[in-house]
């Protein structure tokens, strides 16, 4: 059985970590460096930086903060925010990424997954869905969770497992920042259309909450951010709680 991998996820703005709930109302938290290197030594299996308002505002990601984050960290790292072509992808990984993050740039060209996974890997590839409920259905959305798109959550990500990416991330707009527990209907809906990695973003409250989603639901990985930011959970204490319940993680 392969461990579960505990995520936390710095949503930087302005150089800043911010967070907010349900997508609104961010407030600033701390240094991206500091807490990139915090996590790195503090158990973290991997680690994912988004630029939360680059594709809203139309610009590239930070380059400057994110290589300053890449050489404070020794784990995976995931990099977000404003990725609309090849070339961005070829930025971000330069910077020091591992992986690529799409979002509203996939949505736009859906084509850019597949170009993506040929040239630099499946294992590289991650799209990234912000998706909120709107008349009974899973709707995505693009520009940091702002604008409403026709497409359907199952249909996306099916379409992405079939253009090559490499893992899911689904952050539930209507789970974001509550810590309430994470979104379980929408997780198994979507790991019941696909065969690749899915990783939960969205209402992480507590240890008790990784637990159950952990038991529910198929996930590879939980993403947090707020509960790890202000030390209300801490990843190696959370880790041997997931053991002891009898989630296989990484000690």
């Amino acid at each position: 059985m392969l461990a579960k991998r505990i995520i936390p996820c710095l949503d930087v703005k302005n150089g800043r970590v911010v967070k907010g709930k349900n997508f609104e109302g961010l407030k600033d938290v701390d240094d991206p460096v500091k807490l990139a290197a915090y996590y790195s030594e503090s158990g973290a299996d991997e680690l994912v930086f988004y630029d939360i308002t680059a594709s809203a505002e139309g610009r590239k990601l930070f380059s400057d903060v994110l290589k300053d984050v890449a050489s404070n960290v020794f784990i995976p790292l995931t990099v977000g925010g404003g990725i609309n072509s090849l070339d961005d992808f070829d930025r971000v990984l330069k910077c020091g990424a591992d992986k690529v993050s799409v979002n509203s740039g996939a949505i736009a060209q859906p084509g850019l997954i597949a170009a993506a996974a040929k040239k630099y890997g499946d294992q590289c590839v991650v799209l990234s869905m912000d998706v909120k409920r709107i008349s009974g259905k899973f709707k995505v959305f693009s520009h940091g969770g702002r604008i409403e798109t026709p497409l359907e959550m199952q249909q996306w990500a099916r379409f992405a497992c079939d253009s090559g990416a490499g893992e899911i991330v689904v952050n539930s707009i209507d789970t974001d920042g509550v810590r309430g527990g994470f979104d379980i209907e929408m997780l198994k809906a979507v790991c019941s259309e696909v065969s690749i990695p899915v990783v939960a973003s969205g209402g992480a409250g507590g240890i008790d909450d990784f637990i159950e989603m952990f038991r529910r639901v198929n996930v590879d990985a939980g993403l947090g951010a707020s509960i790890f930011h202000y030390g209300e959970t801490d990843i190696r204490k959370l880790k041997i709680a997931l053991k002891e319940a009898g989630v296989e993680v990484r000690l």
